[in-house]
C-alpha cells in the first residue's frame, strides 16, 4: 500500500528488452535521487509514478525493477529514459498523508489543459468513461503516483472530466510539472470508492426478497 505522497523524483536511466520479439517486458534502471535507499531491501515495493513495481537489483544510488509488456501497455511514462515519481510502500508506522493507495494503474487520462490559474495550476483530464463512476467533487484520485484531491467533475459522451487544483509546492516536487495538452497519465481510483460501487453493484443484481 501506498499513500499518494511523492517521496522523491527519480530518474530512469536505461530500458533493457528482457528477451527478444515484441510480448517481451523490460528492466528499468532508476537513478533514485533523493530518496533513501538504505531501508530498501530486494522484493521490496516502489511505486514508478503510480505503479507498483518490485525491486530486483539495489544499490546506493538507485535500484532496478523488471516490467511486464502488459505492464507497460496499461500505464505511461515507464518505456524511456526519464523522470518519474518515487513512493516506498507504506509501513503502519508511517502518517496516511495522502489516501490509501494501492500501486495498481487503473486506466490512462489524457490531459484536456494545464494551465496556471492565480499561484497555482489548473489541471484538467479527460479518464476512461468506465472510471467516471468512482470521480466525484472532493473525492481523491492518484495522478501518476500522487494523490490529489477533485475539484470538479463532468461527464462527456466518451469520456469524464475532472478538474484538480494543484499548489506550487506539488507542482515543484513531482514530475507534474512536465505535463501538457494530450499528455498521458496513470490513474487509479480510489480505494473506498471502488469497494463501495461494487456492494451497491452486488445489492441490485441480488434477487429481491418476499415475505409470504
Amino acid at each position: 500500500m501506498f499513500t499518494g505522497i511523492v517521496a522523491a523524483v527519480g530518474t530512469i536511466t536505461s530500458v533493457t528488452p528482457l528477451a527478444a520479439g515484441p510480448d517481451a517486458g523490460v528492466r528499468l534502471s532508476i537513478d533514485a535521487g533523493s530518496l533513501p535507499m538504505a531501508d530498501v531491501g530486494l522484493g521490496d515495493s516502489i511505486a514508478l509514478n503510480g505503479a507498483c513495481m518490485t525491486v530486483v537489483e539495489k544499490s546506493e544510488r538507485g535500484f532496478t525493477v523488471d516490467v511486464s509488456r502488459e505492464s507497460l501497455r496499461l500505464t505511461a511514462g515507464l518505456d524511456a529514459p526519464g523522470e518519474v515519481n518515487l513512493e516506498k510502500a507504506l509501513t503502519l508506522a508511517e502518517r496516511l498523508g495522502g489516501h490509501l493507495v494501492s500501486g495498481h494503474v487503473d486506466g490512462l487520462g489524457q490531459v484536456h489543459s494545464f494551465e496556471p490559474v492565480g499561484e497555482s495550476r489548473e489541471l484538467i483530464v479527460d479518464a476512461p468513461k468506465a472510471l467516471g463512476k468512482y470521480l466525484a467533487y472532493k473525492g481523491s484520485i492518484v495522478v501518476n503516483g500522487v494523490s490529489l484531491t477533485v475539484n470538479r467533475v463532468e461527464d462527456l459522451a466518451d469520456a469524464c472530466r475532472f478538474s484538480i487544483n494543484l499548489i506550487p509546492h506539488t507542482v515543484e516536487v513531482t514530475t507534474l510539472k512536465h505535463l501538457k495538452a494530450g499528455s498521458k497519465v496513470n490513474l487509479e481510483i480510489d480505494l473506498i470508492a471502488r469497494y463501495v460501487e461494487r456492494m451497491l453493484s452486488s445489492a441490485q443484481a441480488s434477487p429481491a426478497t418476499t415475505s409470504a
